[in-house]
């Protein structure tokens, strides 16, 4: 008999809300994307919890908006992710650990050295998100006056996955023979250096640590342009989706996991994870106010800020109470624009009205009790617009403290979420197969 299909939960936590009126919520911690002692107790509050991972996302500048508006964001300050994920490594032990790391930016030896050391410290709980950077402010931080196009960054990020796994794959997991009495410490049969050459990359090897605990970290995505779904077919494990619909979700969804057979890949060897920001009240009244308060709380120029991020195009001049003008392609992520200007045509909303959504936060959001959001993930869970939910908080702690404390007893009660960890590792948990060495068999 097949075990029942769970549902998988990630923690969206840099920043550590997504909403921009968050810090300022009354209650809030406003510097908690900078205090280590809060970042352990949300930690630690998610791992009782039995949350699969805790997420940082990154980024390699400040966001690419003009000063009265990044002024008052509280993402202009926070840990470098790998520092930090290695701090909580040690003060958790089943809670996955996952950080961004770019193919645009970075070189492939680091990566690969960087999650390799974090999945030995965290006894095999870390999670590579791939992404290629669209900030163009990133480039000039690199030496760099601009950045490549949309289609470059995505040839390379393929060509930088293959180094980075092949790096991980340098030493046979047996390697390490350390015979006191010969004084053999390692089989050289068991090494292998890359040797590689291609478009973008070039890579001797071998990488000096032993091979991950997991194999390989488990290999996270975002993205959800027609390169971005390729990439994911092909390499991912996770993917965190930006669905605004259960209609979007469900087509999302069928569309990646039906390219994996041709590739050699089984789709149930991918999770799929829409973020979603989550509102809890005890009433569905008390719920939509604290939305409404929420996004009170943004001030207009944040949000034509984020709005101009999001199009990739400075959106200050348009008219603030006429439709949404045409927008013209950007090198920006493709994905997010049209998820912005699908919103703006779906809802008739103006600019200024759209910028308020977007400077808050307009994604998917389930609003309500703990029974309507477990009602609302269990529809999406069963219909298959997904296998789980990146989780994002509307403000810490009080955020978080309902969801843990309210939705997942309901979800559990349902039987579609665990009340232990499957098993040690963030692969066990997701339920994802370790990947076999490619250089060396056993």
């Amino acid at each position: 008999m097949c075990a029942q299909r769970q549902l998988k939960l990630g923690a969206f936590m840099r920043p550590v809300s997504i909403h921009t009126g968050a810090w300022r919520y009354p209650g809030a911690w406003p510097d908690a994307n900078f205090r280590a002692d809060h970042l352990i107790e949300l930690a630690q509050k998610l791992e009782k919890a039995r949350f699969d991972a805790f997420f940082m996302a990154d980024h390699l500048a400040l966001l690419n908006m003009p000063i009265n508006a990044l002024k008052r964001s509280h993402t202009t300050t926070s840990f470098e992710p790998f520092t930090l994920l290695s701090a909580l490594s040690q003060v958790t032990q089943r809670i996955g650990l996952v950080a961004t790391a770019s193919t645009s930016y970075d070189e492939p030896f680091h990566v690969a050295r960087r999650f390799a050391s974090l999945d030995h410290l965290s006894n095999g709980r870390a999670g590579w998100n791939i992404v290629t950077t669209s900030n163009p402010a990133a480039a000039r931080n690199f030496g760099h006056e601009h950045q490549p196009d949309h289609a470059e960054r995505y040839a390379r990020a393929r060509e930088f996955y293959d180094v980075v796994t092949g790096l991980w794959d340098s030493w046979a997991d047996d390697a390490f023979i350390r015979d006191v009495d010969s004084g053999v410490y390692f089989d050289p049969d068991k090494l292998h250096a890359l040797n590689y050459h291609g478009e973008y990359l070039s890579v001797a090897g071998p990488l000096h640590i032993a091979r991950p605990v997991q194999g390989w970290p488990v290999i996270v995505q975002a993205g959800a342009s027609e390169p971005g779904k390729q990439l994911a077919a092909e390499t991912a494990e996770v993917v965190f989706a930006a669905s605004s619909t259960l209609e979007d979700g469900q087509d999302f969804y069928q569309d990646v996991k039906a390219r994996m057979p041709a590739l050699g890949r089984d789709p149930d060897d991918l999770k799929i994870l829409p973020g979603v920001l989550v509102i809890v009240g005890d009433t569905q009244q008390e719920a939509e106010q604290i939305r409404r308060d929420l996004d009170s709380l943004v001030n207009y120029d944040s949000a034509i800020g984020s709005l101009s991020e999001v199009l990739g195009v400075d959106a200050s001049g348009f008219d603030p109470d006429a439709p949404l003008p045409e927008i013209p392609d950007t090198n920006q992520s493709k994905s997010g624009q049209q998820r912005v200007v699908r919103l703006a045509e779906r809802e008739g909303l103006t600019v200024r009205q759209l910028a308020q959504r977007v400077g808050g936060y307009a994604g998917l959001a389930f609003v309500g009790t703990p029974q309507r959001i477990a009602d609302d993930m269990q529809e999406w869970f069963e219909s298959r617009a997904c296998d789980g939910f990146n989780i994002m908080f509307p403000w810490l702690p009080g955020g978080l403290d309902a969801f843990v404390e309210k939705v997942v007893p309901e979800l559990q009660r349902r039987g579609i979420f665990r009340t232990e960890y499957e098993g040690a590792t963030l692969r066990e948990n997701l339920g994802l197969p370790r990947p076999a060495n490619r250089f060396f068999t056993r």
